[in-house]
């Protein structure tokens, strides 16, 4: 029999517990300070934000776009002026009136600083430069420099161009005007958001707490972590890129976990003041219990969420910068200004409690019925949860079997995953740049950047480049243009490769490998858009296998320090995976093959961007975890007071069931919020995470954990000697003993009304 473990040592616990009590107002004071300054620091960050960071910056691909900016700023337009001829115009394009204004427009263009390679149709005559009906064409040029500074041109250059001049209107389209018109509408979407989430969260809080007091404090601690992290991000720019993207993340992530960790401290504090400690005692056992999971919980969601720093481009690595960010913020909020805040209100953290003032008002029109939120109606809740998880474990492998099938078929679409990259239908149908892109595809028999280019260095002369250009000719399906050769007389040349069907599909990316086959006498690198795509593929399949070791032995480490079992992390794993599969099969079936399309408001691209289902898993799966820690955590507090694992499965569902199902029903408001985007890949973040959330809390915790702790039984918390040895010396536990009102309660029993706080219901 295993030795018992002892509590840990009351001048550790007490240290820092002064730490964080001794002097709350100064501790809010300095909280109140830092948080102003967070503000100045990380004014502006959104402007300084880039809004791509799909690429894999050591890719050929990558250095061959370098190279051709350099060389031949033509050959890769970035930037595109859709001229239309007014109705005035009888030639279309072709009269004499629109060419010249289109010229004028042209001369003026290539002579603004920071753009180069500047072309037309009325210089080139192209056919892939005119709409089919005559009525359209094309400006080309290629804004130069790194994101920021490309976006700043934009900003000088597009207000004198935009519009109508003379005979014709010009519209600016292009991957510089998508990246622009992106960025700007996420900024947009993103203030509407947090306008609908915090009041909203709120509300929630006020229902779920009682007290609009007690409510207030987890939207302070979000807000310090959100602030804290914009400051954070602001810093970080001035040394690499950071997608705007990551913005979303910060909002959702500080306001949901903040939320999480708040509800499980208050919820604690006040089942300590309700078992007669005074403040000051009610925060040091909170922090020596729940404190732990709390710090627990941040370190397996931020592990999760660091995973991603583990990819070269940029767009992931910014949600691990934000992530971490804000796990860690949010909970230093939460163990540290939180407790502060708790030891000044005392007793005031149950002041305001609308849902008795509700409850005394139905008291009266139906006499001696329990109200909603009333005590009756809490103790109610409780025995519910009791009923229900008594029914899953005297039903277990029903429940298991079922439950698992059924979240098996719902991720059966991702098997059908198709993966591509952004371009302007991530934007709304109503957007500009969309419209100008769409004119394009729809009107011209080609555009400029589709197809791939092909750079050639160290060209030693024309008879290599004619010979090359056989082979790529040969090749079923191409056209074939060029070489272009450099005037710097370096030796560089590059083709351009075309093929029919869309830039970056299934065609264009079998086609990047056979270009690469092709034999050269010269050094050879492929770009455009497929090739882009395939590298980013190629750089994510190699680094996710040494990620998800990361994630998966990060978690079976953490687990085990909390639980002491060898079997608990295994089943925390693989039960946070399925817990998965409903978001990745949704994914799939809503946003690759367009279910829903009309009612979400969005242009399907028949595929998914790559980067988007690692962000996914990782920030799903770190969620999932928080929540799984709050139970296991309780359930183990209750397993080791009682020695009895049925008896301490249902009461950690009674006690925690209610807390995360409420958690996760806020977390996923915000989520919702922040799916509401106009902005295709953040709606499917939103809603694919808030989907996820709820399949967690409301069939993974509630069915598929006590279903599978039943069917394990007492085995679920073996270890072997030198694991139990090695848990009892560095392991952690929620607390040292039960606190008073749960004593009282017996394995199972629902929690007596006059003994649970408002907060814990």
């Amino acid at each position: 029999m295993s030795e018992v473990k002892k509590p840990p040592s009351s001048g550790e616990s007490g240290r820092w517990t002064r730490i964080v009590t001794a002097r709350p107002r100064l501790s809010l004071l300095l909280a109140l300070v830092v948080t102003a300054l967070a503000v100045l620091a990380g004014s502006g960050v959104a402007d300084r934000m880039g809004s791509g960071g799909w690429e894999d910056p050591d890719a050929r691909s990558t250095y061959a776009a370098k190279v051709l900016e350099r060389e031949f700023p033509g050959s890769q337009p970035n930037l595109l002026l859709l001229v239309e001829a007014g109705e005035a115009a009888g030639a279309g394009v072709d009269d004499p009136a629109v060419a010249a204004e289109a010229e004028r427009l042209t001369e003026r263009l290539a002579s603004e600083q920071g753009v180069a390679g500047v072309g037309s149709y009325w210089r080139t005559h192209l056919p892939a430069l005119r709409s089919k009906d005559g009525s359209q064409a094309l400006i080309a040029a290629r804004v130069l420099g790194d994101e920021k500074t490309r976006a700043a041109v934009l900003e000088r250059i597009a207000p004198h161009y935009r519009g109508e001049h003379g005979p014709v209107r010009v519209s600016l389209g292009g991957p510089v005007a998508v990246q622009r018109e992106v960025t700007t509408t996420i900024q947009e979407d993103l203030l509407r958001a947090e306008v609908i989430a915090l009041p909203v969260t709120l509300v929630l809080l006020v229902i779920v707490f009682g007290s609009a007091v007690a409510a207030l404090l987890p939207l302070g601690v979000g807000i310090v972590a959100i602030l804290g992290t914009n400051a954070v991000l602001r810093g970080l720019t001035e040394f690499t890129d950071v997608s705007v993207f990551a913005q979303n993340l910060t909002t959702a992530l500080g306001l949901g976990l903040a939320i999480d960790y708040a509800l499980f401290i208050v919820r604690r504090f006040r089942e300590e003041l309700a078992a007669g400690r005074d403040p000051a005692a009610a925060v040091g056992a909170t922090l020596r219990t729940a404190g732990r999971t709390v710090l627990f919980s941040a370190l397996t969601v931020a592990v999760s969420l660091s995973a991603m720093l583990f990819f070269p481009m940029y767009f992931l690595r910014s949600f691990a910068y934000a992530g971490v960010a804000v796990v860690l913020l949010a909970a230093a909020a939460a163990l540290v200004l939180l407790p502060a805040a708790l030891v000044l209100l005392g007793d005031r953290v149950n002041s305001f409690d609308l849902r008795r003032l509700w409850a005394r008002k139905r008291a009266r029109a139906a006499a001696g019925t329990p109200a909603a939120g009333a005590p009756g109606a809490v103790a109610g809740a409780g025995r519910g949860w009791a009923r229900a998880t008594a029914l899953v474990m005297r039903r277990a492998p029903v429940f298991a079997i079922a439950t698992t099938a059924g979240l098996l078929l719902l991720g059966l679409p991702f098997l059908g995953v198709k993966f591509g990259t952004v371009d302007d239908r991530q934007l709304p149908a109503t957007a500009t740049s969309h419209i100008v892109q769409q004119q394009i595809r729809d009107g011209f028999p080609g555009s400029p950047g589709a197809g791939l280019t092909v750079l050639a260095e160290g060209v030693a002369g024309p008879a290599d480049l004619a010979a090359y250009r056989e082979r790529l000719a040969a090749l079923p399906g191409v056209r074939v243009n060029g070489p272009v050769t450099s005037a710097s007389g370096s030796g560089t040349a590059y083709f351009s490769v075309v093929t029919d069907g869309e830039p970056a599909g299934e065609q264009a990316q079998d086609l990047v490998a056979e270009v690469r086959k092709v034999d050269a006498p010269f050094d050879t690198a492929v770009t455009g858009q497929a090739a882009v795509l395939v590298d980013a593929q190629k750089a994510i399949a190699e680094e996710l296998p040494a990620a998800l070791t990361l994630v998966v032995l990060a978690t079976l480490l953490l687990v085990f320090l909390l639980t002491g079992s060898v079997l608990i992390p295994v089943q925390a794993v693989l039960l946070n995976a399925l817990s998965l599969t409903a978001m990745f099969g949704a994914v799939v079936w809503v946003f690759q093959d367009g279910h829903l399309s009309g009612l979400l408001s969005f242009t399907s691209t028949g595929d998914i961007e790559t980067n988007l289902p690692v962000l996914m898993f990782c920030i799903a799966f770190g969620l999932s975890m928080d929540y799984g820690v709050f139970l296991i955590s309780r359930i183990k507090e209750e397993y080791e007071r009682t020695g009895d694992h049925e008896g301490a499965v249902r009461t950690g569902l009674v006690r925690t069931g209610g807390l995360i199902t409420a958690a996760a029903v806020i977390l996923a408001v915000v989520m919702v919020a922040i799916g509401s985007s106009r902005v295709t890949n953040t709606k499917m973040l939103g809603l694919g995470i808030a989907l996820a959330v709820l399949m967690d809390a409301l069939v993974v915790r509630s069915l598929l954990v006590p279903a599978v702790m039943k069917l394990t039984g007492r085995a679920t918390w073996w270890a072997p000697g030198p694991l139990r040895r090695l848990h009892e010396r560095f392991g952690l536990s929620e607390g040292e003993s039960a606190p008073p009102a749960v004593v009282a309660q017996a394995p199972g029993e629902a929690p007596e009304p006059d003994r649970i706080p408002a907060g814990s219901r």
